[in-house]
């Protein structure tokens, strides 16, 4: 379970990017961090994951961010960038501030996963050929919750059949949901679907 918390001034910002992570199955929402008190109060939530709604919500909020944070800013410019990455965070991702709520999820689970996303176009200017081949990918892939939980019991090997019991499903509907995670991911094959996820930080081995 990812603890989530989104920090921001605005009481509308913040309901729209709760409802925007509400259906990620493993997203557990917290209070948003600058509601609490100090950082000891910040720590005992256990906040695996900060979500900044713009540049100016990071800078006046700054000091609730803890090592073992991850951090993701909706925000599109260098200098944002520059303020993240010199934050003490465990990882962090800056996302455009029309990102979709399918970006947003995907970029909550990867920073979770000590990853780090930007925008295609600063990445561009910023990061390795490599490093925008991974997010382009991510970028791409849209799993629902439910095909989220069938890779995640992938990753664990599980077969159809036991994949089928552990959600409540028919056998027919895994076998489903697990073709719909192949075409996604591209691939043909549940070694070539993990090792995929693996390296996108979709799942952890």
């Amino acid at each position: 379970m990812i603890r989530v918390s989104v920090v921001t001034r605005s009481p509308a910002l913040r309901a729209g990017l709760w409802a925007m992570l509400a259906d990620q199955l493993n997203f557990q929402l917290v209070d948003d961090a600058a509601r609490l008190e100090n950082q000891m109060a910040l720590s005992e939530a256990a906040i695996d994951v900060l979500v900044f709604a713009s540049a100016e919500d990071l800078t006046r909020n700054s000091s609730f961010i803890l090592p073992n944070h991850g951090l993701v800013v909706l925000a599109d410019d260098e200098q944002s960038v520059a303020q993240v990455r010199s934050a003490t965070a465990y990882s962090w991702a800056v996302l455009k501030p029309d990102a979709t709520a399918n970006e947003l999820r995907l970029a909550v689970s990867a920073v979770a996963q000590g990853l780090t996303l930007l925008p295609a176009p600063l990445a561009r200017q910023l990061l390795p050929p490599l490093v925008v081949d991974v997010m382009s990918q991510l970028a791409e892939i849209d799993l629902t919750p439910r095909e989220q939980e069938v890779l995640a019991c992938l990753g664990r090997g599980l077969p159809n059949k036991l994949i089928a019991q552990e959600l409540g499903i028919t056998e027919a509907t895994a076998k489903f949901h697990v073709s719909a995670v192949y075409a996604k991911l591209g691939v043909v094959s549940r070694v070539e679907a993990i090792s995929k996820a693996a390296r996108l930080g979709l799942i952890t081995l």
